[in-house]
């Protein structure tokens, strides 16, 4: 199949990209999702992504994109019109939503849970933390951002495509980490809060919380213990992605 041009903002697989960009609502109707990028396109291609369709800018070098993949190039300024970006990278793929809900069980060591996070940079970038330190997967409860919104994606650097990330509400969280015997801490303060670094985080699973407000009540009430990253005195916390960071850290160190 050769590469199609398109030249109308009225093509109606353009004008589908932009409905996918609209919100998390219309791109769970769908059952597709959008990324930018050449680099993030190659990282998808390479670690098996979906991909239904793949959009290039005149004058780009086209990638190998499987034959089964729709294939389009569009003048720079159709890709500005169609592109998340305010600076459009050249290239834009559609790809199939992987399955959001959690497996039956869970089968890895460490996880990290992400209570009401609702910053998709934040996400993004904690995602690809975690897929650099070795964690298992990460699991969001109380509404967070959309892990396939276009903005996480790009922050995710191709991590989206290696480390799964599931959607899952309290109880069932605490049922799958019951089952296999995983502890559930969290980063917060209260009367039993000890030092990260003494902790065994070698496995189980740490609940970072919102930029705002940090762990919810209902969340900290199933934790069997709460974590203090030490800092200097005049500083009281750290940026979400920051403390992330830290946490997974810690975690790749026990093992």
């Amino acid at each position: 199949m050769d590469w199609e041009r398109i030249t109308s903002r009225r093509n109606p697989l353009l004008q589908y990209v932009r409905e996918l960009q609209r919100g998390r609502k219309e791109r769970r109707k769908a059952g597709e999702y959008i990324g930018d990028g050449l680099k993030l396109l190659d990282e998808a291609l390479c670690h098996g992504a979906d991909i239904t369709a793949v959009i290039c800018s005149d004058g780009m070098a086209l990638p190998d994109v499987p034959e089964k993949t729709r294939r389009l190039v569009v003048p720079e300024d159709v890709m500005a019109f169609i592109s998340p970006m305010e600076t459009p990278q050249g290239a834009l793929f559609v790809a199939k939503l992987p399955d959001l809900k959690p497996p039956a069980a869970l089968t890895g060591r460490c996880y990290l849970v992400l209570d009401t996070l609702q910053d998709p940079g934040n996400l993004g970038t904690i995602w690809r933390t975690a897929d650099a330190f070795g964690a298992d997967g990460l699991l969001l409860v109380n509404a967070c951002a959309d892990p396939y919104g276009p903005k996480t994606v790009r922050a995710t650097m191709g991590a989206a495509f290696r480390l799964p990330v599931w959607e899952t509400d309290l109880q069932e969280l605490t049922a799958l980490l019951d089952a296999v015997g995983l502890p559930l801490y969290a980063t917060a303060l209260r009367e039993d809060t000890i030092d990260v670094r003494a902790c065994d985080l070698s496995r189980g699973a740490v609940v970072i919380g919102s930029e705002g407000k940090g762990v919810s009540l209902a969340v900290l009430e199933h934790c069997g213990k709460t974590l203090r990253i030490p800092m200097e005195e005049q500083c009281e916390s750290l940026n979400a992605a920051a403390a992330a960071a830290v946490i997974l850290w810690e975690m790749y160190r026990g093992r």
